[in-house]
């Protein structure tokens, strides 16, 4: 005898972003779950937001490769609308007053030879290989400058995706390899701010690891000082403030190596909140709660030190204020 189907919860249309899994939910696919009508209503506009890095589960980015994952009862399912490169590039006013924003990026500085950018969490700073019109840091940084003899930028540096803060982009290639080359000589200084599980001892130190990059995991490996491909990682932390479960650091880069504090912290049993690639977070969090906060280096035409400093973005700001409340 064939069994009935399963009838499909229907919820009362909504305009909130968030919803928890009822019990008569449970065991709905996360795509059907998305698509009914109190959510967003069509299987279109869920894969479009699961394709866009737009719905988190329990805090967890969900991409469309979790389409099919069955909820369960008490999942809280998110959406992140308005997260920075997740829409389609949109055109902006062309200006250099500092400050000023420039799509999804705030532009801390511009001259005729460099630009500096505060860039949100979620946003790439480069587009993905092949896809040239990606949202990203340079793209919009790209925009900005089109409609100015049609320069493009040069890319001096990056921070990962959801990593925010300070961005450095060159208006040409000279100044591109003349700032490049004080990165090279770790001259500048970079500082970060990090969020991270327990408390660190001692209150200020030194993180000294070899690092190896896995191309085919995406992510870095500790190794030794005799492996051909291992590069030498270092960073210097202090602790800013401390709570029940966790410490606000102030972590400056010796060297650049890429997601190196979130290893090197993950490696030392403080991984970052919010951490998913080394380590699993157990303080939900969106994001790793890292922020390039504060940048220093030599102009590359005059020499005179330039100096910037990205305040803490809302969404770090209130995480702070969650474990205050917590200690």
């Amino acid at each position: 005898m064939a069994r009935a189907a399963r009838p499909r919860p229907t919820r009362v249309k909504s305009s909130k972003t968030q919803w928890s899994v009822t019990p008569d939910e449970q065991g709905l696919r996360l795509d059907r779950f998305l698509a009914a009508p109190g959510c967003l209503g069509s299987r279109g506009r869920a894969r479009v937001a699961l394709e866009r890095g737009q719905v988190f589960v329990n805090d967890v980015e969900a991409s469309h490769k979790d389409a099919g994952a069955a909820l369960k009862s008490g999942d809280v399912v998110r959406l992140w609308i308005d997260r920075p490169g997740s829409a389609r590039l949109r055109r902006f006013a062309a200006s250099s007053r500092p400050g000023r924003r420039t799509g999804g990026v705030q532009i801390l500085y511009e001259d005729e030879t460099l630009l500096v950018v505060n860039k949100p969490a979620g946003l790439l700073t480069v587009p993905l290989g092949g896809m040239a019109s990606s949202a990203s840091a340079y793209s919009l940084v790209a925009e900005h400058l089109g409609p100015r003899g049609g320069r493009r930028p040069f890319v001096v540096h990056r921070i990962d995706r959801d990593t925010s803060g300070i961005v450095v982009f060159a208006k040409s290639a000279a100044a591109q390899r003349a700032i490049k080359d004080q990165f090279a000589r770790r001259e500048p200084e970079r500082i970060y701010q990090a969020i991270v599980h327990g408390i660190p001892g001692p209150a200020r130190g030194r993180w000294r690891d070899f690092l190896a990059w896995d191309d085919e995991a995406l992510k870095q490996t500790v190794t030794d000082a005799k492996d051909r491909k291992g590069v030498e990682a270092i960073s210097h932390y202090r602790v800013l403030e401390t709570f029940a479960d966790a410490s606000l650091l102030e972590v400056r880069l010796q060297t650049g190596k890429r997601n190196q504090i979130r290893i090197q912290a993950a490696r030392r049993g403080h991984a970052l909140i919010g951490e998913r690639q080394y380590a699993k977070s157990a303080i939900a969090f969106p994001r790793q709660a890292l922020h390039a906060h504060r940048l220093s280096f030599a102009h590359p035409i005059d020499g005179r030190q330039l100096t910037f400093e990205a305040p803490l973005p809302d969404d770090l700001a209130e995480l702070l204020r969650r474990l205050r409340t917590r200690s």
